[in-house]
């Protein structure tokens, strides 16, 4: 099994790919901000206990205490588009507030770097300890 392979390293890349999705419709509203009864969309938030408990290899955790996780992460998942109810709308019927669609453009490039600095940090880490134990 490779390292990649790991449970929290394929929950990693589902978050990653969750965020590149999300670019994508979110850089669809900002090109449809002028567009007639065009209606904002948004993706279903991402949650890593989407991939809990989803594991094809042996990899379990240990259940101590009863409020404790069982199972393993792994990726998988589809993320779900749905429209977006907007507080302001302008009278072509379009609900894209441009100002806000550009924040959460920023915030998703933000959270996407955050996680591949975790999934790459990881890995480093990991390579590291597996070098040194020699």
């Amino acid at each position: 099994m490779a390292l990649t392979d790991l449970p929290i390293f394929q929950a990693l890349k589902s978050k990653m790919q969750w965020h590149q999705v999300r670019q994508g419709v979110l850089a669809e509203n900002v090109a449809n901000s002028d567009t007639p009864l065009y209606k904002a969309k948004e993706l279903k938030d991402f949650t890593f206990a989407d991939h809990i408990g989803r594991t094809e290899f042996g990899l379990q955790t240990a259940v101590t205490k009863s409020g404790h996780i069982t199972g393993a992460m792994t990726g998988g998942g589809k993320a779900k588009v749905e429209e977006k109810d907007m507080f302001e709308v302008t009278p072509s019927g379009n609900n894209v507030n441009l100002e806000e669609q550009m924040m959460l453009v920023t915030q998703n490039q933000m959270d996407f770097q955050a996680a591949t600095s975790i999934y790459s940090r990881s890995l480093g880490l990991i390579k590291t300890a597996l070098s040194k134990s020699g």
